[in-house]
């Protein structure tokens, strides 16, 4: 195992946000196929960032995603983006507003926005207009027709945890989940990751997404998990919610690993103080290329004078993609068929694709926590051919 020193970055309710916002989606697979561009010319790229309402957070979160674009932009080389920004203030009638202009203003392709509402509207403004949107949020409910979500999805994560957990022997699962939105299309990514990797899913349980409601649940479930045989227990629990509780408590009543794996569809290592929690110690999750990810924060810091927030990884990897693209010189490269290309991308998240139903694929690490320290144990793989998927 390989320690890896964990990265310091600022909590964010985005995550949540994303996954929570469920809206309709604005096309089927296969929509939306892009304006043509010209290669030899710089090429009009909105991006749609949630300043101007008013909240401390979105102006951290719209500095953040505006700077690590324009950190993408000058290591594209030759590749000339004209890079537009336009605030959204978070709200979906401003997206609305603000991708029609950007349209009206020559965008060939926006980038953003982050909030899963702002996004379905945006892409809804633009789609007869033949424009596509690359956003920043994780919520597949919205992908689909003209509009792609970069935000790693659940069902990339439970289906890299899933296959991770069959080839190291824990085979047999146990899905535990909060009775709430988040936990139930958890729940849903878990059992089909485990099953299509060749796994089963021996029980679900759940809990009620309160102190008590965990407290109370917490004995049950252990017993669940000793009667059914399992030898995992994939937890939907994030940091900032039910997380420290439901694996201390889990702990508590004799589950624990290495004899029964902890496993988490949610990233256990945002905020660094959660590293320390005794009840995750041992447990497994998944996280993009960390050595990628390292680089492009040491570059940010040094550039900036502050750490990048997380999900602005998202906005360097739309560029890139688009850099990418447009470098082939070919006038289609914006198009869906040209954005779905299946040797993919990377970006300072690591290797990642977008599919033609609007969600994406990325290559992710697994990794565990011991003693407050995280180490790689299944490395992310650097092509689509490789090992992890």
């Amino acid at each position: 195992m390989v320690p890896l020193r964990a990265a310091a970055a600022r909590a964010t309710a985005v995550a949540g946000a994303a996954v929570l916002a469920a809206c309709v989606p604005v096309g089927g697979p296969g929509g939306g196929s892009g304006q043509q561009i010209d290669p030899g010319a710089p090429v009009p790229v909105a991006l749609l960032i949630p300043s101007g309402s008013g909240q401390a957070s979105d102006e951290l979160l719209a500095r953040s995603l505006q700077n690590a674009a324009r950190l993408a932009i000058s290591d594209l080389g030759g590749v000339k983006i004209d890079l537009r920004v336009y605030p959204t203030a978070g709200q979906p009638g401003r997206a609305q507003a603000q991708a029609i202009k950007a349209v009206d203003e020559g965008a060939k392709i926006i980038l953003g926005p982050v909030y899963a509402q702002e996004a379905n509207a945006a892409g809804v403004a633009v789609a007869g207009r033949g424009v596509n949107v690359l956003s920043f949020s994780n919520n597949t409910d919205i992908a689909g027709g003209n509009v792609f979500v970069l935000g790693p999805t659940f069902q990339n994560t439970a289906d890299r945890l899933g296959r991770f957990a069959v080839r190291s022997g824990k085979s047999r699962v146990m899905v535990v989940h909060d009775r709430n939105i988040q936990g139930e299309v958890g729940r849903t990514a878990i059992q089909r990751g485990v099953t299509a990797a060749g796994g089963s899913v021996v029980g679900v349980q759940s809990y009620e997404f309160s102190q008590n409601g965990i407290l109370s649940a917490a004995p049950a479930i252990a017993a669940a998990t000793r009667n059914t045989g399992a030898q995992a227990v994939f937890l939907t629990a994030d940091t900032a919610g039910a997380l420290p509780l439901i694996s201390q408590t889990l702990r508590d009543n004799g589950v624990s690993p290495p004899a029964t794996a902890l496993i988490g569809l949610t990233r256990w290592d945002i905020p660094a103080a959660t590293l320390n929690l005794p009840g995750i110690q041992g447990g497994w999750f998944a996280l993009p290329d960390p050595a990628l990810y390292n680089q492009f924060q040491n570059r940010y810091q040094a550039a900036y004078g502050e750490p990048p927030l997380p999900i602005s990884g998202l906005a360097y990897d739309g560029v890139a993609a688009i850099g990418a693209l447009v470098k082939q010189g070919n006038r289609n490269a914006l198009t869906s068929s040209g954005l779905t290309q299946g040797s993919g991308f990377v970006g300072v998240n690591g290797i990642f694709r977008l599919r033609g139903d609007g969600t994406n694929e990325r290559g992710l690490a697994v990794a565990t926590i011991q003693n407050g320290q995280i180490y790689v144990l299944d490395p992310a793989p650097r092509s689509f051919a490789g090992a992890g998927f």
